[in-house]
């Protein structure tokens, strides 16, 4: 065949040179012209046709595919363009290095695309020009407490009681797996001269009662010292001082005392995998002791131990406000979200005695998550950080 005197640039050019062609139908039209034709050829067509040409070439290369004895030949004619058996071979090798090659690339997406492991708590940066209200809501069996805590965006700069009182009907106690409790059936008013609290429950409030009138003392005790410095609390029934509980006869006002010293538990609930962190009922007298009690569940409460790594007791000690331990060199520490769990659980318990930051001296795992475990790290303001849709 004679070589073409056109060179690829001056091919270029001339087509470049030539009139643009430009159809006006509209697309749509010319789908619906495409359909129409394939739907004229008979649906018979292109299966006899198809059908023939492999009965042509059986009849023509049947021969040639079998030898005297029946048995498929192993390899083709290579100067027609096919493959030998050892070519055959030689790209499956190839295919398999290539393969590995690209799995290989994919598990090293795969780990880059892994889910960044969540803190639960609340901390110092993460709260900006917001507001942290905690409320304390029963468990589905109503044995514990449960502090769940959310950042508010505050720009009319409001009290904490109104800020209490507007989220408290937003709360998704059933979607947490809670008890629906919010919102309290009271009125709350502040009283800044005397810097009290008063509660104005209604004739017929569910709070008398039973189990329920202790827990809603615990839960206003808790509330208050969550969210506030207050130290009194006046308590009215439709306007007339004290609330008639049915165990504890009229009570005109409550004391508010922070309670200190637990040791933080997990609690699962309807068998979530991401717990609430949860205070003991028990408190401890030394930090040490409550460390000892994270590694234990507590059945009666449907709690579950929060220690997942092994700390030297004897090397635990404090300065600056500061919790200076040691990891066992054998205990195995992960790098995954309950073993991040378990590290605020420390933190949170830490914060109970009064300590500010947490050290572990010469952690066999440099970092959980975002903390790094030979670093000052401080404690939360406050546990189990929960969103509400607005």
């Amino acid at each position: 065949m004679k070589k073409s005197e056109w060179s690829d640039r001056e091919i270029e050019e001339l087509l470049r040179k030539m009139p643009k062609i430009q159809d006006y139908r509209d697309p749509r039209d010319i789908y619906q012209n495409l359909s129409f034709k394939r739907r004229k050829s008979p649906s018979w067509v292109l299966p006899s046709i198809a059908a023939a040409a492999a009965l042509f070439l059986v009849l023509v290369l049947g021969p040639k595919l079998f030898d005297g004895g029946g048995r498929a030949q192993l390899s083709l004619d290579k100067a027609g363009g096919e493959k030998t058996v050892e070519d055959k071979s030689l790209m499956r090798k190839n295919e398999t290095g290539a393969n590995k090659i690209t799995m290989s690339s994919m598990d090293k997406n795969s780990e880059k695309r892994a889910p960044e492991l969540m803190k639960s708590a609340v901390y110092d940066e993460e709260v900006g020009n917001g507001k942290v209200i905690t409320y304390w809501i029963p468990d589905d069996q109503v044995q514990n407490l449960i502090p769940v805590s959310m950042i508010i965006k505050d720009p009319q700069n409001k009290s904490w009681l109104d800020l209490f009182n507007e989220q408290m009907e937003r709360l998704n106690e059933d979607g947490w797996g809670l008890t629906d409790y919010y919102p309290i059936k009271a009125k709350f008013s502040l009283d800044k001269k005397n810097q009290t609290l008063d509660v104005n429950v209604p004739s017929d409030h569910p709070y008398g009662q039973g189990a329920a009138n202790e827990k809603f003392i615990d839960i206003l005790k808790k509330d208050i010292a969550s969210n506030s410095n207050l130290k009194k609390v006046r308590l009215f029934t439709n306007g007339k001082p004290g609330i008639e509980f049915g165990n504890y006869g009229n009570i005109p006002e409550l004391t508010i005392e922070p309670e200190k010293n637990h040791a933080f538990l997990f609690y699962y609930p309807n068998k979530n995998e991401s717990p609430f962190l949860v205070p003991t009922i028990e408190s401890f007298k030394t930090i040490k002791d409550a460390l000892i009690a994270m590694k234990k569940d507590l059945p009666d409460y449907g709690l579950k131990k929060s220690m997942m790594f092994e700390l030297q007791e004897k090397d635990l000690a404090i300065r600056n406000k500061t919790l200076h331990v040691s990891v066992k060199k054998d205990s195995k520490i992960k790098n995954d979200q309950q073993t991040l769990f378990s590290y605020e659980a420390l933190l949170l318990t830490a914060k109970e005695f009064g300590l500010e930051k947490v050290v572990i001296n010469d952690a066999p795992l440099k970092q959980i998550g975002p903390f790094h475990l030979s670093e000052e790290n401080k404690v939360p303001i406050a546990p189990n950080l929960r969103n509400i849709d607005y």
